[in-house]
């Protein structure tokens, strides 16, 4: 019941000798996360602990991966080193990339994202500025509360974690096969698209739940996607219905013209595609309370 990750993911930690880091290692194994070490090449041949884990420090990707079969990265990396972090990453062709780090310049991102394509894409990357994915009961990679909700047949694809978090919370007692965070930043990796796509493909999601916000035309083309390829029932929010108009908004790192990019027009668009929204998170986990009882 997931996407992306599951109980069986070999997750290393990029930069996991640092606050944040060791903090949130700490929180994803207590959630059942399989975390087989970390890397920091200035720590390499230490170790790290946990509880009664004891995890290997690496002095880099590649080396971590042939000692350990890792499978997921991720990294919590200042914003300056987390472009030579990810490009590490991709050049040891690990198949999942978790970027939670928030700040990272445009260009960075831009360059991670070209580098990835050149590379044959051979890295899905989350992120970055997310808080990563969640597979109740499972796996965790992020910094998503693992209390929030437990397992269900719900798939939740957010561009906001907070927003992640309330929706999870709101529809607790039903549950999640996996949510994802992917980012409000301009370039991100993984889409709306991909994870509808995945979720589609995943029998034990029946229904999924997608969150919005102004700027940009990510949840128009999601909309388009939907019309023409997902058959299962998809609830939608989209943030910032009472956002004034030309006014840049930090976290959808977009500016609102006319129309374009609005609460209204992206609700519309959705709506046109057979999706049912919400004006505020929860009503949006209500339309999706309804959705699970018919089913």
């Amino acid at each position: 019941m997931s996407i992306f990750v599951n109980k069986d993911s070999k997750v290393i930690v990029q930069g996991i000798t640092g606050g944040e880091a060791s903090k949130h290692t700490a929180l994803m194994l207590a959630a059942g996360t399989n975390i087989v070490g970390g890397v920091n090449a200035r720590k390499a041949g230490t170790t790290v602990t946990h509880g009664d884990v004891t995890l290997p420090v690496f002095g880099s990707v590649v080396e971590a991966i042939d000692t350990t079969g890792a499978d997921v990265s991720i990294a919590f990396v200042p914003p300056a080193f987390a472009k030579d972090a990810a490009i590490e990453a991709i050049d040891a062709e690990i198949p999942l990339l978790v970027i939670i780090t928030e700040g990272i310049p445009v260009g960075d991102s831009a360059e991670v994202w070209a580098y990835a394509q050149e590379k044959g894409n051979k890295t899905r990357i989350i992120g970055p500025n997310c808080p990563g994915i969640i597979t109740p009961g499972e796996a965790l990679v992020g910094i998503t509360p693992a209390s929030i909700a437990g397992t269900g047949p719900i798939g939740l694809v957010s561009k906001s974690g907070t927003l992640t978090y309330q929706m999870m919370y709101e529809l607790r007692e039903i549950g999640f096969s996996t949510a994802i965070g992917i980012g409000g930043d301009p370039i991100i990796g993984t889409t709306h698209i991909d994870a509808l796509a995945a979720f589609e493909a995943d029998p034990d999601t029946k229904a999924i739940v997608m969150i919005g916000e102004i700027g940009g035309d990510a949840e128009e083309r999601a909309a388009d996607y939907i019309k023409a390829h997902v058959t299962k029932p998809v609830v939608g929010y989209v943030a910032g219905f009472t956002a004034p108009e030309g006014k840049t908004m930090g976290h959808a790192g977009a500016i609102v013209s006319g129309s374009a990019g609005t609460a209204q027009a992206k609700k519309e668009a959705l709506e046109a595609a057979g999706v049912k929204v919400g004006k505020t998170p929860s009503e949006a986990a209500n339309l999706m309370r309804e959705i699970v009882a018919g089913l």
